[in-house]
């Protein structure tokens, strides 16, 4: 068939293989070689009419076209047995290697390409005789002696004197850019050469025999493979030291010892030994130099370049050594030393970013980092906490501090730390170490400051806020063990806050002892709620007293509301004596008759430390006041209705008030801000000798003035006395869980009996006072000591 360049025909014809041995230009192939299918596309048109092909030994094909019908017949369709002949390698491997030196060279080759690509396709694919049977191989051995020929002339250029390092990788990288783009090009003329006979034999592909000489002859060259290495090595050493490199020509020479299998074997080795060599001197030196917010921030530099070292030219399966070099000499080799140099630094000044970096980097090493940067934060938080436990100056500010150092670890713990479990765990474990390093005094302050923020005097805090802080007061309640002190405190403040009137919110108190009953369970609040029992049922009592008191005389026109306790909800009141007004006197014992009247067999007991008054008088002509005070206090005013000069002793003489509480009486009335009484002599302390006046000259702007009530106050020897009974109830509860237990197991070992008694009692106790109370028990015949066994204790029923 004739060659024809229309391009209208959709069919492409296959050709017999035999159809040409030596290359006549005037018979087409329709198989044409890669390169020329990337220049241009064959097409070849049927004609209207039918064509013949005719082939050397014969055959003939026949194509008719049909508009009509549009069928394709294809005849004589048989296989060539046609032999080339036996010099046939012979004239065509001048023409190949003449085309195969062009390619290497650069330069245009004389035969076309088609013939050429046709010529390797006869010559490994066609039937051959006995002579030719080798043509393959000799053509790929004569190939890879041609390649080998040129491959070695890299070398004298390569081991040329460059001094620039960079010049040298450069012209490295040419060598070897233009290699692979020739050993394309040979591949693709050679194409059924490595489909065929490489295919079937024990040898290497084309592209790979191009490779293996390059890597022999050229990189294989310790002097070559050395500056190549070390050239690389350098310009990656610049770069980690800030200065601007060529990051193209490191990533195509890694490339190329990739592409050549000497990455792992030749390069990787000698780049982890430099890298692991500059961090670990870095290291050394900047945490010795560099403060230690610096050096964090250093550390994570140091990683996100590595990291896109990694991205942009060094082989990912370097990856994880690569990582793990820096993250042993920056991080894991200097642990103890960040910790010691800044850790507790980062915290104090509230460093939240530092922090979390620390937490972060250490996280990167495993369990070694995260368990010794968790230590340094329970650490931290025990010996800051002790200092503002132990410091008795501070008492007053205490709770405040403790608040906001909780907060301050919350917000650590939250930002720093993820909220990680064990994280908290060692926070909460650390603040209940240190919290109770100070026995009994927390626990009262928890109490004091809960009763300050329900007094009337907290109101400029919204409900809102108010609950807040009261759960923030409660977080620092779970972690004190002397929950029975707080009890106590509590207690007595909230009787106070409930019969002075003194509650910010009925609502809020109710809110507090709800969220204590859940986290204490019904016994810690039963008495609590006791209290609020009895406000209510004495409310009742005393809308029944008005009733009854309604058409009958009141002794001097007095008010009076009594509130009705039960004594084992309330705080245990030592009995005071008093001389009241005759009238109160006389009101005092109507109530009692009315009282007893309903409920017989019931005894009632005065309690005056916790009553107040409200008086109304005046001092100067028509300037009538109301004065807010205490029921000592206002015997005290009361006296001077009748005197105008009263001694000290006059008023004890008077009034029986107890030394102590005249005392702080006096010196409210006296020695405040609103001072209703003159003192002689003008000092602050009140004395026996001193006398009284009324103050005539007083004025103030309010009608209604409320004196300060110094009773209310608790002092230090009610706070001890408060303690006290704590510490008598746990020797009680002590006695109540040693015969317990010996009622239950009738024999046992002090040791195990020591055991358990710690176990089963939730407040803390000394060894030293288990003991004195077992020996306590031993006195009283509870149990025994048995005869053979001095360490054996035996129940006696």
């Amino acid at each position: 068939m004739s060659k024809t360049n229309s391009t209208k025909s959709s069919i492409r014809l296959k050709r017999d293989h035999q159809n040409s041995l030596l290359g006549d230009s005037s018979i087409s192939s329709s198989s044409s070689s890669p390169i020329k299918k990337q220049k241009q596309q064959h097409h070849t048109n049927l004609m209207n009419k039918g064509t013949r092909n005719h082939y050397p030994n014969g055959s003939s094909s026949t194509f008719i076209s049909s508009t009509s019908t549009k069928k394709l017949i294809i005849k004589n369709l048989k296989t060539s047995s046609l032999v080339p002949p036996s010099d046939y390698f012979d004239k065509i491997w001048p023409l190949l290697k003449q085309a195969l030196e062009a390619i290497l060279n650069g330069t245009t080759s004389p035969t076309n390409e088609e013939q050429l690509y046709r010529h390797i396709d006869h010559l490994c694919t066609t039937s051959t005789n006995d002579t030719n049977i080798s043509s393959p191989n000799l053509l790929y051995d004569n190939l890879r002696k041609v390649l080998d020929e040129h491959i070695q002339t890299f070398v004298p250029i390569l081991l040329n004197e460059i001094n620039d390092s960079n010049d040298y990788l450069r012209i490295l990288n040419s060598i070897w850019n233009d290699h692979i783009i020739r050993s394309s090009l040979i591949r693709q003329l050679f194409i059924v050469l490595d489909r065929t006979y490489v295919l079937h034999a024990a040898v290497p592909s084309i592209w790979e025999l191009n490779q293996d000489l390059f890597r022999r002859y050229v990189m294989q060259n310790s002097i070559i493979s050395n500056r190549c290495i070390n050239g690389i090595l350098k310009l990656i050493e610049q770069e980690r030291r800030g200065e601007t490199v060529d990051r193209s020509l490191i990533r195509n020479l890694i490339r190329m010892l990739i592409d050549l299998h000497l990455y792992r074997k030749d390069f990787e080795p000698s780049f982890l030994q430099s890298t692991e060599q500059l961090y670990h001197n870095e290291g050394r030196q900047l945490i010795q130099t560099l403060e230690i917010s610096q050096y964090l921030t250093h550390v994570e530099r140091r990683l996100r370049e590595e990291q896109a070292r990694l991205t942009n030219y060094i082989d990912q399966s370097t990856k994880v050594q690569l990582i793990h070099l820096v993250e042993n000499n920056l991080i894991t080799s200097h642990i103890k030393e960040m910790l010691s140099k800044g850790f507790d630094t980062l915290i104090n000044e509230n460093r939240y970013a530092s922090v979390a970096l620390m937490y972060e980097l250490f996280l990167r090493i495993g369990q070694i980092g995260i368990i010794e940067i968790r230590e340094a934060f329970g650490n931290y938080i025990k010996k800051h906490g002790r200092a503002l436990v132990v410091d008795v100056d501070k008492d007053d500010k205490m709770v405040d501090e403790l608040l906001e150092f909780k907060e301050k670890l919350d917000r650590f713990l939250h930002e720093c730390f993820h909220n990680n479990e064990k994280s908290s765990n060692i926070l909460k474990d650390s603040f209940e170490h240190f919290i109770n390093q100070r026995s009994n005094k927390p626990a009262e302050l928890i109490a004091k400051a809960v009763d300050a923020r329900l007094r009337t005097g907290n109101k400029e805090a919204s409900e809102e806020e108010l609950e807040k802080i009261l759960d923030k007061l409660l977080i620092l309640f779970r972690f004190i063990h002397g929950k029975d002190v707080f009890e106590a405190f509590y207690k007595k403040d909230l009787a106070k806050r409930l019969l002075v009137g003194k509650s910010a919110s009925v609502d809020a108190e109710k809110s507090m002892l709800l969220k204590l009953k859940q986290e204490c369970g019904n016994v810690f609040t039963s008495k609590l709620e006791g209290m609020f029992k009895d406000m209510e049922l004495s409310k009742d009592i005393m809308i029944a007293f008005d009733q009854f008191m309604h058409g009958r005389e009141t002794p001097g026109n007095i008010g009076m509301s009594v509130s009705v306790l039960t004594m084992g909800f309330w705080p245990t009141y030592q009995p005071v004596s008093a001389i009241l007004p005759v009238e109160l006197c006389r009101l005092k014992d109507i109530f009692e008759k009315f009282y007893l009247s309903k409920h017989t067999g019931r005894k009632l007991q005065w309690q005056y430390s916790l009553d107040h008054c409200l008086l109304k008088g005046w001092l100067k002509e028509k300037a009538v006041k109301e004065f807010q005070v205490s029921l000592y206090q206002a015997l005290v005013l009361l006296l001077f209705n009748q005197h105008l000069n009263l001694s000290y002793k006059d008023i004890i003489e008077h009034t029986k008030i107890q030394e102590g509480e005249l005392q702080r009486t006096l010196q409210s009335l006296a020695c405040g801000k609103i001072r209703l009484l003159n003192k002689k002599p003008l000092t602050k302390e009140i004395n026996a000798d001193d006398h009284f006046t009324l103050n005539t000259s007083f004025d103030h702007k309010l009608i209604r003035i409320k004196i300060n009530q110094v009773q209310l106050k608790e002092t230090p020897e009610e706070n001890t006395s408060t303690t006290q009974r704590v510490v008598q109830d746990r020797h009680y509860q002590i006695d109540a869980c040693v015969v317990r237990i010996m009622k239950t197991r009738k024999i046992l070992a002090h040791a195990q009996l020591m055991s358990e008694v710690f176990a089963q009692l939730k407040f803390p106790i000394s060894t030293s006072t288990v003991k004195i109370r077992i020996e306590s028990l031993l006195e009283r015949e509870y149990m025994k000591r048995a005869t053979d066994k001095a360490n054996v204790y035996e129940y006696i029923a």
